[in-house]
């Protein structure tokens, strides 16, 4: 037996060395804004967010101050609700929550992060809730364009953290998630469990009841002219670009009819181009 002691020792010198190393900790107070990589389960902390002021953002004056309300009960420790903003393309889902979490931490500083979890790293959530629920720090866990498509059951995962675990949400923790689909599944996908499952009801049900884990509901639809030319009036008000006001509206048509499809991010496209043809920097 003691023969074998050295070649034993050589063998768990190789397989510490092939392991991978601790993912490193990181402090959720050394920035306001954090990614997720489930790569290594780490925290990249983000210095500068892309973002928009929250005054700029029009025609979804309801919607944020629903999910300014929201937020706000939360970052003082009361009861709040995990939030589905789900609509069109473009209308200023994830822009709303990155300004809300700005605007937060613009009169009360360093109160809340904002953490983004992509679509893929799903799976991983368990993992993340458990660092952000040690760290103990208000946090909101932000998912950008949630959906699932047939094949995929990680939404089954996702039920049971935000609410029916063992464990549940952690207290300091509310998930906020932007989706094109209402109830996050493409209607085919719904129609196709109703139609081949033993109880269709039942089938359905598994699926839809995703969304009922959102506490709230907030609706975002494509903005009409008159949305759509204050929102560029705002932009060019903020950063200073001059043209007189038909010009911008006519000019702002051209480009929404070009694109077929009038939005904030259609606005700020427009905006961008005219800031480019001004000499004028978005900073």
């Amino acid at each position: 037996m003691t023969e074998s002691l050295p070649l034993l020792a050589r063998i768990a010198d190789a397989l510490e060395r092939l392991a991978p190393p601790a993912p490193k900790s990181v402090d959720l107070e050394s920035a306001d804004a954090f990614i997720w990589h489930s790569d290594g389960d780490r925290l990249e902390p983000v210095q500068q967010v892309n973002r928009v002021e929250l005054g700029l953002l029009k025609g979804i004056d309801r919607q944020s101050q629903i999910l300014l309300d929201n937020t706000w009960r939360f970052t003082k420790g009361l009861p709040a609700n995990n939030a589905l903003l789900w609509g069109a393309r473009g209308t200023g889902k994830s822009s709303l929550v990155k300004a809300i979490h700005a605007e937060i931490n613009a009169k009360a500083p360093r109160s809340l992060a904002l953490v983004e979890i992509h679509r893929e790293d799903i799976p991983s959530l368990p993992r993340l809730l458990k660092t952000l629920r040690g760290a103990k720090r208000r946090t909101v866990l932000f998912c950008d364009d949630l959906s699932f498509d047939s094949d995929d059951t990680s939404y089954k995962s996702l039920k049971a953290v935000l609410e029916g675990g063992i464990e549940g949400r952690p207290d300091n923790v509310v998930f906020y998630a932007t989706s094109n689909r209402r109830h996050l599944m493409p209607r085919d996908m719904i129609d196709n469990e109703r139609s081949t499952a033993i109880n269709p009801a039942e089938a359905v049900e598994e699926k839809v009841s995703l969304s009922d884990r959102f506490g709230l509901w907030l609706g975002f639809h494509v903005c009409d002219q008159e949305t759509y030319f204050a929102i560029i009036e705002g932009y060019a008000k903020a950063y200073g670009l001059k043209l007189p006001v038909e010009t911008l509206h006519a000019e702002a048509n051209e480009w929404s009819i070009t694109r077929g499809a009038r939005s904030g991010r259609v606005a700020w496209q427009y905006i961008q181009d005219l800031a480019g043809r001004q000499g004028v920097t978005l900073g």
